[in-house]
């Protein structure tokens, strides 16, 4: 999210995505869904504090995660965003869901 223009470009061609479109558009959403990941990751963190005190919102997940990574991988695919980077996105957050299903399952309310 405030990682310098210069660095997400260097990143970008090194990834080989070729150059970075310097347009405001392409950093606005470089950016913001780096912010709204960073939102996420905080919000997982006070779930997991007590996760049977959250049982609803950690079986909501669960499913989320496993339709945002179906999502994303048939979002890959038809972007035509390289193999390694299809197989590293959408499968692994499925699979989070997955995981997410399976410990919430001896989750009891409080």
């Amino acid at each position: 999210m405030v990682l310098p223009a210069a660095w997400m470009a260097s990143t970008h061609r090194a990834l080989g995505f070729g150059d970075w479109p310097e347009t405001p558009v392409f950093e606005y959403l470089a950016r913001s869904i780096a912010a709204l990941y960073g939102f996420h990751g905080g919000l997982l963190v006070l779930i997991a504090g007590d996760p049977a005190r959250h049982i609803t919102i950690v079986k909501y997940m669960a499913f989320m995660y496993v339709a945002f990574g179906l999502i994303v991988l048939a979002i890959d695919l038809d972007a035509g965003m390289p193999m390694w980077w299809t197989l590293a996105e959408g499968p692994p957050i499925a699979m989070t869901g997955v995981v997410f299903a399976i410990l919430a399952r001896d989750l009891r309310n409080p």
